[in-house]
């Protein structure tokens, strides 16, 4: 039975190496702004140029522009940076020209298009944008160069940025830097610029943590335990905050078992929250703890708890082999036994589940029921799995779904989706493109007729000549200030009437009579024609104004009449190669879609093999744990049996 200790704290110590060195590995220290809002990094964009923070007055002078805006603070990307290209196309977006760069610039970093973002950034340095500007530039490239995984481009990036950054974006920069310097295991480096930080007053919690692991990686243990230490008792305010804490905690308390320490061990893990994600190895690690102190009834109570939990989780399942070994270090040989053989029926169960989950990746389900589960109106580089799809037993796709390879390759496969179906709706707006298209076509031929017959009852010219002649007649009449020339109808009638009865006067002077009302009649003429002359002479500026507002309504009319006719022409010659070109435009785009859609479809299908297959081979590697538990299960139940046997035998001995 001696050989069954051994065996078991073996495969402890090698799981806790495992965990060790997980918990060790750098966190992405700017994980916060990172995964914040599009805005956390994207917000400063607007003010580059001016270099200060982005303030609500700013106005926006180009309507297209705010549109691109509005759709950006949507979170509607995609659509955001298209419709910004199409009005920076069309020169839509002035006087914005080098705020659209920015936000185009950091759309296409949103998208991981690091390359073509770098060109837009290249472009406005080499417009002389000013220093600011481009060391931003610079440090929102190396971001996404590091998240693509492009440590070198990331560092190369880095190194192009001249001065301080401002505000809270310096330490942000310290600490991509100081992951880029671990992820090459340059610790020493590393250290020596979060130490800066410390001192500039640089530095949280991030900071610290990972100032801690790069001091114990790099050959001051003492210094960076004691930094972790004081992060594992700080307080927090925030649930990411509590997450890291946690972190730290279990980081620490699985050195200290390697480091024979398990009083400081448990120290470190009972600081550990029963609710964090990662309860489950703290839990192990406290009994392995209570272990190493000699005292297995004690490692008993957490392992108890911990072998109860959901057996997708590693730490479970190395409970489920802990408990009965602590019996058996307890002596009680039956309980062990029973326990053990419950583990072996848990692994041969726990096999089948992950079976079967294997069937249902490989039959599409995962990825259907992440994208089900998980909508969203566009692609974009922030969206996240937020909820489990339906699955046999979705506690396996934990471990699968925390994997960064794994996230940005489904990211990468529901890009894929999206461009499918925004590829899609172009067809059938196309479609209908067409449609109009023919409608344009129709109603163009059967208007023109129309059109060209109402144009054949109108002479402009002829109206042109009676304008001049009118023209003439309103400068003669001012000129002379002749007032009978604006009389209207009723007085042009009585000024006839007047005409008459003057020459019937004179006929009656002429004929010499000696009627008595002859002078009565002529004073009534004078009279009445002096009240019209009079009339006509008061009012000769008023009708004067009125006739040359008119003569200019007139020649507004016949400027329009002039620009109609010009439309009309070059209607007949222009519209019917407008309908050609839009035509053939839409022939050429058609054609490009049906060359887009079955490459889109191929990657789509090469991406979601891909993603199924990280999926499977997270599952295998859990497959390939719980052989290892299996067989360490069935020694250990051999060893029983012979111990069994053997103190049968030695009972009956003489």
């Amino acid at each position: 039975m001696r050989s069954f200790p051994s065996l078991s704290r073996a495969c402890r110590r090698l799981a806790g190496w495992g965990l060790l060195a997980l918990a060790a590995l750098p966190v992405p220290a700017f994980a916060q702004a990172w995964y914040s809002p599009a805005q956390a990094w994207f917000s400063p964009a607007l003010s580059w140029l001016r270099n200060e923070p982005p303030a609500p007055q700013h106005v926006i002078q180009a309507p297209h522009y705010g549109d691109s805006l509005f759709y950006f603070y949507q979170s509607r990307y995609f659509t955001s940076v298209t419709n910004l290209m199409v009005s920076q196309q069309v020169q839509r977006v002035l006087p914005h020209d080098d705020e659209a760069e920015v936000l185009r610039g950091g759309l296409f970093l949103s998208y991981g298009l690091h390359k073509e973002a770098g060109e837009v950034f290249a472009q406005l340095i080499e417009r002389g944008a000013p220093q600011p500007v481009r060391d931003r530039a610079w440090y929102y490239l190396a971001k996404i160069r590091y998240q693509r995984g492009l440590p070198a481009q990331a560092e190369a990036a880095l190194a192009r940025i001249e001065k301080a950054l401002p505000g809270a974006l310096e330490e942000d920069r310290v600490l991509l830097h100081a992951n880029l310097l671990m992820a090459r295991e340059d610790y020493a480096a590393a250290t020596t610029l979060l130490e800066a930080a410390e001192k500039q007053k640089l530095g949280h919690q991030y900071t610290r943590y990972n100032l801690g692991v790069a001091l114990i990686r790099s050959g001051q243990p003492q210094r960076g335990v004691k930094l972790l230490d004081e992060l594992g008792r700080a307080p927090a305010t925030s649930e990411e905050l509590r997450s890291l804490r946690d972190r730290t905690n279990v980081a620490l308390g699985y050195a200290a078992l390697q480091a024979q320490a398990p009083q400081d061990a448990r120290k470190y893990l009972e600081r550990v929250r029963l609710s964090s994600m990662l309860a489950n190895k703290a839990l192990l690690g406290f009994g392995w703890a209570a272990a190493d102190m000699k005292d297995p009834r004690r490692a008993l109570v957490p392992w108890t708890e911990l072998a109860a939990r959901d057996g997708g989780d590693a730490a479970v399942l190395e409970a489920r082999l802990a408990v009965p070994y602590a019996f058996a270090e307890l002596g009680a040989y039956a309980q062990s036994l029973a326990h053990y053989e419950d583990a072996l029926v848990a692994y041969d169960n726990e096999q089948t589940n992950l079976d079967q989950s294997i069937a249902a990746i490989k039959q599409g389900h995962l990825l259907d029921g992440l994208m089900a589960t998980n909508p969203g109106e566009e692609m974009g580089w922030f969206w996240k799995i937020d909820r489990l799809p339906e699955m046999p037993h979705a506690t396996h796709l934990t471990q699968v779904l925390a994997q960064h390879p794994f996230q940005e390759a489904f990211k990468n496969y529901r890009d894929l989706h999206f461009l499918a179906q925004n590829l899609r709706e172009w067809q059938s707006k196309l479609a209908v493109f067409g449609d109009m298209l023919d409608n344009r076509r129709t109603a163009y031929a059967q208007r023109l007729p129309e059109v060209r017959a109402q144009r054949s009852t109108l002479d402009i010219e002829a109206l042109a000549k009676r304008r001049e002649q009118a023209a003439g007649e309103l400068a003669q009449a001012e000129s002379a200030a002749d007032g009978a020339a604006f009389a209207d109808a009723g007085e042009r009638e009585l000024a006839a009437r007047l005409a008459r009865v003057r020459a019937t006067l004179a006929q009656v002077a002429n004929e010499g009579s000696s009627d008595p009302d002859l002078a009565a009649a002529r004073d009534r003429y004078r009279r009445v024609a002096g009240a019209m002359q009079w009339r006509l002479a008061q009012e000769f500026s008023a009708r004067l104004w009125e006739a040359q507002k008119a003569m200019r309504e007139l020649d507004a009319a016949l400027v329009e009449a002039r620009r109609r006719d010009a439309a009309l022409a070059r209607a007949q010659r222009d519209e019917p190669a407008r309908f050609d070109a839009l035509a053939a435009r839409i022939a050429v785009l058609a054609r490009r879609l049906e060359q887009l859609s079955p490459r889109v479809a191929e990657l789509t299908g090469a991406q979601k093999q891909y993603v199924e297959a990280l999926a499977i081979a997270e599952l295998d590697q859990q497959k390939e744990r719980l052989v290892a538990y299996t067989t360490q299960a069935r020694f250990a139940v051999a060893q029983l049996y012979d111990r069994a046997s053997l103190a049968q035998g030695g009972s009956r001995a003489p």
